[in-house]
């Protein structure tokens, strides 16, 4: 393999780990564009895409993690973005759904939220990780699966 092939391969997976990265934070960015044109435009094994593509949003998702597990310091702060009352709320949720509901965190507009939420609550790092992992591997895996039926 020459070294410009070796640049390129190496790029395009950079490309779709930061794609996947991007998209597991707040900014919208549809990561599962990436992961189809991948699928359909290259010839890298599909394993290697999935997990590509996982860890990026994992990482992205641990982000939001760590934002939140330093939003509570600042709480009772006058410029705090979220009423204490709404962040009651937030908690009652987490407390009466747990932690499962991390298991949704693949679910757009609704899963960036939950994973700072857990961050707020305090949720150990491993089993955070363990379920998120699962989540977004599972999406990917369902996108990659229905991108190869129609191929």
């Amino acid at each position: 393999m020459t070294y410009f092939a070796l640049l390129s391969n190496a790029g395009a997976m950079i490309g779709l780990f930061m794609t996947g990265l991007v998209a597991g934070s707040f900014l919208p960015l549809p990561s599962e564009t990436a992961l189809i044109a991948m699928l359909l435009h290259s010839s890298y094994p599909v394993w290697l895409l999935l997990v590509v593509s996982t860890v990026g949003n994992v990482v992205g998702s641990v982000i939001n993690w760590a934002i939140g597990r330093a939003l509570e310091k600042f709480r009772h702060r006058r410029w705090f973005p979220a009423s204490e009352e709404q962040l009651e709320k937030a908690q009652r949720w987490y407390h009466r759904y747990g932690r499962w509901s991390l298991l949704m965190s693949w679910v757009p507009i609704v899963g960036d939220p939950l994973t700072v939420i857990a961050g707020v609550m305090r949720e150990p790092l491993w089993f955070f990780l363990i379920l998120v992992t699962i989540a977004k591997f599972a999406r990917y895996a369902v996108i990659a699966a229905l991108t190869l039926q129609w191929m």
